[in-house]
């Protein structure tokens, strides 16, 4: 296993990292929310969100792929434009839908923040691209990642092109990619996030890996072999943290105040 660029970025699991920002419906506040981003940046957390393309190309920070769950809308959201998704409402607020470069702004460089890029797993790179734009205008801590190798692929083969050469660059992993959540995925798609064979097109800085599947050899090797930080997804209260940070170097958590 090759690592990204050798840099060490020991900030990646310095700081507990809130899920979709530090959110609670029963006060108002929403997954991947700017609200959701203050209350993890007051609270000294790390923050990790979701986005998405629009239509016409914009980056939104939203988790699903339809708009029903968490928004007074309809339907899919790579089906609007920027201006019909800039008049939605997330459901039991008055905030709309955060671009990336609104949630950059709200975060302001004060906490570390994790991109994970949403994607299909249809070769489509132009988020990607679009993120790393975004990006390399920043001034704070941002890591990016992916469950689908080939976004990641391309911003390391390009990353110098992009402006993100001091951006590291991680995948989002777990054991298997059975059932119907990954029907989509082919034979050859499924088989190589399986064996992590994908790890020299990737070469990730760190390795996000399911909370449910620790331990595990893929995240052991990564950490002892090859000096990767690991972070762990989704931990939901003290007890699960306690017993992941055995085989994991920081949590990503959601439901409780570690």
């Amino acid at each position: 296993m090759t690592r990204g660029g050798g840099a060490s970025y020991h900030w990646l699991t310095e700081h507990k990292i809130a899920h979709r920002g530090l959110h609670d419906f029963s006060k108002g506040i929403v997954e991947n929310s700017l609200s959701a981003a203050r209350a993890a940046a007051c609270a000294g957390y790390a923050i990790e969100c979701d986005v998405q393309a629009s239509a016409d190309g914009e980056v939104v920070v939203f988790h699903d792929e339809t708009l029903e769950r968490l928004t007074d809308g309809a339907g899919r959201l790579d089906a609007l434009s920027h201006f019909e998704i800039a008049r939605l409402t997330l459901r039991g607020t008055r905030e709309g839908l955060p671009t990336l470069r609104d949630f950059l702004a709200t975060i302001g460089g004060h906490v570390p923040l994790f991109i994970e890029i949403k994607s299909r797993f249809d070769g489509d790179l132009a988020l990607a691209r679009n993120v790393a734009e975004i990006v390399a205008h920043y001034h704070g801590l941002a890591a990016i990642e992916s469950f689908d190798p080939a976004p990641i692929a391309e911003l390391r083969t390009h990353f110098d092109a992009f402006g993100i050469v001091g951006v590291p660059l991680g995948i989002v992993a777990q054991a298997s990619y059975e059932g119907a959540d990954w029907s989509f995925l082919t034979a050859a798609q499924r088989e190589e996030l399986t064996q992590f064979s994908h790890v020299e097109r990737t070469r990730p800085d760190f390795l996000s890996w399911n909370v449910a599947d620790l331990p595990h050899e893929i995240p052991r090797r990564c950490r002892e072999e090859r000096g990767v930080p690991v972070t762990t997804w989704t931990v939901r209260d003290a007890e699960q943290a306690k017993a992941a940070l055995a085989f994991a170097d920081q949590i990503v958590f959601e439901g409780f105040t570690p």
